[in-house]
């Protein structure tokens, strides 16, 4: 048929528009009118009659035959779907417009089932249909014009309109039945039926069409109900408040509660209940419910019983498909189909317990709800008890450190009040699934039976226990449970469960010559809470907070009491040796101060005090430092330990000491296993092994799988790691603000011509390899690029280059750099490069301005020395290696930071940031990440803004690494590599972010 065109699909819209379904619905067809007129619309269609019902001149309504042009559905979809628009349309067109639009959202939501029409062709219909779009039909045809079903139902005196619901439904049907069939349907089904225009004669497909739809799509669906009978009561009638079997098509009067399922007890009637268990008769009763009226609930035996119910002429069809399928689910209801009408069935003791085990959960998954009797109780819940029983130990730390191992056993509750040792017992001995408890009788599943026969379970060390206090989960028989806390477990948790909590009167020691601010008391106060317990933790303030003097806080208080007193060894890297010697001699002057380090390093007398050493002297003498007695062990900048495997992890779990401290502002830096190593050494077990960590908390929280796998960790991590950010309220309200700006700078001609070609010249290498030798030349060329946006002569790696007009950053430093100095300010200028560093300090030597270099080459002695000149303001630009100068200095004379290159991780960028934004800053702190435009580097940018936030439930990872890059699709690749100018949809960059 010829395509309607817009003028003569809008003059249809002016016109009275009636549906005249047919088999298949595909074969229906929408018929136009106008009223009054002698001939058909205008139109491509066929003209023909149809009679109507229309309004007489005195109000009475007649038959009258009208001219009208009738167009296929599938032809009228696209003109009825812009009736609905419009104003001008009739009622009745712009109704069907509407009905149009919920068949195309429902056909899009791949809403349809494959059926077989009365006359036996194939046809497709709308379903399955949720409760949602049932409610949206039954809008619908509520708001029918009477114009848009005004063809009378033939034979009937006085004229009868059509069901409203029953013409939207068999619209939607004919929608439905059209979509699908399109010139290439035939091929890619393999066969005409359900895909040719043409009808197709299928009778055979009609049962396989039921069962398709039996359970999803059906007019009812089935639900059990477990009755049980003492002995004298007439299954079915006690409880129910009567012995007449409810009418069917009304909520049966013997269920409680028809929408939720909840009933009373089939059986159970007052003066029976102190009848023996033992003659009690579990059966299932099926339910028939309504799903286009769920106030229709009934059992299948009255249904069976009266024609006149109103659950539809295929309710029989669809109960005895929906029994059939739930059979196949739990074998049992098999029985059902060989009675004459599947009603009611008579079920073992073994078959309840089944079902009370596992089979009703399957059930309940295939869409046959399960309803127990509601005065049968299945109230019981079971819990695991850890400690219950366990005196309080007298030495908690010794305790906690030791091999002592605590009662683990299996606790059941009826309605949250556990149950006595003879209850349980009561629960151990029965021999049918139900039990009279508490003058109640109570369905107790296989499970419940197993737990009170076996109560004990195996038992925990104190770190397990403590980890399960804390988590209230787990593992137990190979399954995760409930567990709780007895005595003095659940008191110890309490009491560490907030680590900036606590009200233990902890006062500042008096040889302290500082005033701690309050926030570092409160860390103090938990640092000496969890070490007097013989745990460790980590202190995971933010850079620039005092973690150091908070530190020396706790070792001066450490040595007031005998059982802690003793030396503490401080482990750090080698630029931090200087800072933490001035911090002791400033805060805790008279305390001796030892430092480890060096050609003649030697412990020849120690017994106090502190000790400081590096992390490669500590790996290289671990025996040495391993054989002496250490009151505290303070690992300082942790995350160089974040591998548990490395050898310089290995040899810090050498060295035995009283208490371990961690710290660090990173404790995750790019995935949760560094979390385990650092709090695995603080305080061994407490995460368990590194593959069960994994298996447990990382996998599942870093792939997403489990959400609550976060809140778990959380929980057990949040007592041992007290971390603080300088942007939480009260924490330090005068630190200046810190003002964040990405500084966008065009390449130049030589740098876009450089990129460029990389670009070209590596993604046709990339393209033909694989494996190993693929990410290794991924990872060329992104810092080939990165170098490339720095400067070209980096890139070429000349000699003696000439340096200003050829790199945009280079201009945008100069500018910077002469601002910042007319303003009398100081700047430190990051790059993750040394080469960079070096052009940049040359190339600022020939402009006249003062720099200084700071790279892991440095000496110890000389870094100590550029520091003091910095801050003492001799020199007013800093140059610095990200990775070697990132971390412990304290360079609060720079008001501006400036990162030259991006290094792909924020958290270490913020550490380096906090050089200059720390306590001691007077100064607003400007930091300026300079980015080339239209590069890797502005694509990277966007990734760490929306990556930048850390999840602070539980630290998880959020940066992006290489290797992750180089696992891009060649296709992923090619657009993180490509050159391009920021388009007007981009985020701008410069935009800056005050914190």
């Amino acid at each position: 048929m010829a395509m309607l065109s817009r003028a003569q699909a809008g003059g249809l819209t002016r016109c009275v528009v009636v549906f005249e379904a047919g088999d298949p619905p595909r074969e229906g067809s929408v018929a136009f009118w106008t009223p009054g007129a002698d001939g058909p619309p205008e139109g491509a269609g066929e003209p023909g009659e149809l009679t109507v019902a229309v309004a007489d001149a005195d109000g009475g309504v007649s038959a009258r035959t009208v001219p009208v042009l009738r167009v296929p559905v599938r032809d009228a979809v696209p003109m009825l779907g812009r009736a609905r628009g419009d104003g001008a349309a009739h009622p009745s067109a712009a109704f069907w417009g509407a009905v149009t639009l919920v068949a195309l959202q429902l056909v899009a939501r791949g809403r349809i089932l494959p059926g077989v029409s009365e006359s036996g062709f194939d046809a497709w219909r709308v379903g399955p249909l949720d409760p949602q779009d049932m409610q949206r039909i039954r809008e619908l045809a509520a708001a029918m014009p009477a114009e848009a079903r005004a063809v009378p139902l033939p034979g009937r005196s006085p004229l009868e309109l059509p069901d409203a619901n029953g013409l939207v439904r068999a619209f939607l049907d004919a929608v439905a039945d059209g979509m699908p069939r399109t010139p290439a349907a035939v091929r890619a089904a393999g066969g005409t039926a359900f895909a040719a225009v043409r009808p197709q004669r299928v009778p055979e497909l009609r049962e396989w069409a039921r069962e398709v739809a039996a359970g999803t799509d059906s007019g009812v669906r089935i639900s059990l109900r477990l009755d049980w009978a003492l002995p004298g009561v007439p299954a079915g009638q006690a409880g129910s408040g009567s012995s007449e079997p409810s009418a069917p098509g009304t909520a049966d009067p013997y269920d409680a509660d028809p929408h939720t399922g909840d009933l009373p007890a089939g059986g159970l009637r007052t003066g029976d209940v102190d009848a023996p268990a033992e003659g009690g008769v579990f059966r299932a009763v099926v339910q028939v419910h309504s799903l286009s009226d769920p106030t229709l609930v009934t059992d299948a035996g009255d249904l069976w019983r009266s024609p006149d119910h109103r659950f539809g002429q295929r309710a029989h069809i669809d109960i005895t498909v929906g029994v059939r399928r739930a059979a196949r689910v739990w074998p049992p209801l098999e029985r059902l189909l060989q009675a004459a009408v599947p009603d009611e069935v008579v079920l073992s003791d073994d078959e309840v317990a089944e079902l009370l085990a596992a089979a009703s959960a399957r059930l309940t998954a295939a869409g046959v709800d399960v309803h127990w009797p509601k005065d049968l109780v299945r109230e019981l819940t079971a819990r695991a008890v850890v400690g219950g029983t366990d005196a309080p130990p007298s030495d908690t730390a010794s305790f906690l450190g030791g091999d002592r191992l605590l009662g683990f056993n299996w606790q059941l509750a009826l309605g949250g009040d556990p149950l006595t040792e003879a209850e349980m017992d009561l629960l151990a001995e029965a021999h049918r699934p139900v039990v009279r408890l508490r003058d109640r009788w109570v369905l107790v599943d296989p499970g419940m039976a197993r737990k009170a026969r076996s109560r004990e379970l195996k038992p925990l060390t104190p770190i397990d226990a403590l980890g399960a206090a804390l988590t209230g989960v787990a593992e137990a028989d190979g399954e995760r449970v409930e567990v709780a806390p007895g005595g003095w477990l659940d008191a110890l948790r309490q009491r560490i469960a907030d680590p900036d909590g606590g009200r233990e009167p902890l006062p500042q020691p008096p040889e302290l010559a500082a005033t701690l601010r309050g926030y570092q008391l409160r860390g103090l106060r938990w640092l000496a809470r969890m070490t007097s317990l013989g745990l460790g933790g980590c202190l995971a303030d933010d850079m620039g907070l005092g973690k150091t003097i908070t530190l020396i806080a706790l070792h001066l208080h450490r040595q007031a009491a005998g059982a802690t007193r003793g030396p503490t060894l401080v482990v750090c890297p080698a630029s931090l040796l200087g800072n933490w010697e001035r911090e002791i001699e400033r805060f805790a002057p008279g305390t001796a101060v030892l430092r480890f380090h060096g050609p003649r390093r030697s412990l020849e007398g120690v017994d106090g005090g502190f000790v400081l050493t590096t992390y490669g002297t500590m790996r290289l003498d671990a025996d040495t430092l391993g054989g002496h007695r250490w009151g505290l062990l303070v690992a300082d900048e942790a995350q160089h330990v974040k591998n548990p495997r490395s050898e310089t992890a290995r040899a810090l779990r050498q060295i035995p000491a009283g208490a371990r401290v961690a710290l660090t502002g990173t404790p995750v830096e790019n995935s949760l296993s560094e979390l385990w190593s650092i709090l695995d050494w603080t305080c061994p077990g407490l995460l368990g092994t590194l593959s069960g960590f994994r298996r447990r908390f990382a996998g599942p929280i870093e792939a997403g799988e489990d959400p609550e796998a976060a809140e778990r960790l959380s929980r057990l991590v949040r007592p041992f790691l007290l971390r603080r950010r300088k942007s939480d309220p009260g924490i330090v309200p005068e630190l200046p603000d810190k003002t964040e700006t990405d500084r966008p700078v065009a390449l130049t001609r030589e740098q876009a011509g450089l990129y460029e070609a990389a670009v070209r010249e590596s993604m046709t290498r990339i393209h033909t390899s694989g494996g190993m030798a693929r990410r290794g030349l991924v990872m060329k060329l992104l810092t080939s690029l990165k170098q490339i946006c720095n400067h070209p002569a980096q890139y070429l790696d000349e000699t003696r280059p000439r340096l200003p007009g050829r790199s945009g950053k280079l201009e945008l430093l100069d500018e910077l750099v002469d601002t910042i100095i007319a303003e009398g300010g100081a700047m430190l200028v990051f790059t993750q490069y040394v080469a960079m560093a070096r052009l940049i300090e040359r190339h600022l030597a020939d402009r006249g301005v003062p720099t200084q270099l700071l790279h892991g080459g440095t000496r110890v002695q000389r870094r100590e020395e550029m520091v003091r000149r910095f801050q003492d303001g001799e020199v007013p630009v800093f140059l610095l290696s990200l990775k070697a100068a990132g971390t412990g200095l304290n360079l609060t004379r720079a008001d501006h930071v400036v990162h030259f290159d991006r290094w792909w991780n924020p958290a270490v960028e913020e550490q380096a940031t906090d050089r200059a934004h720390r306590i001691g800053q007077t100064r607003p702190v400007q930091v300026h990440r300079l980015i080339a435009e239209g590069t890797v580097e502005d694509r990277i940018a966007a990734m760490l803004r929306v990556k930048r936030e850390l999840a602070d439930a539980v630290l998880r990872p959020g940066d992006p690494e290489l290797s992750e890059l180089t696992e891009l699709t060649d296709a992923e690749l090619a657009d993180l590599v490509e050159l391009r100018a920021a388009g007007p949809g981009e985020e701008p960059a410069g935009k800056g972010n005050r914190r």
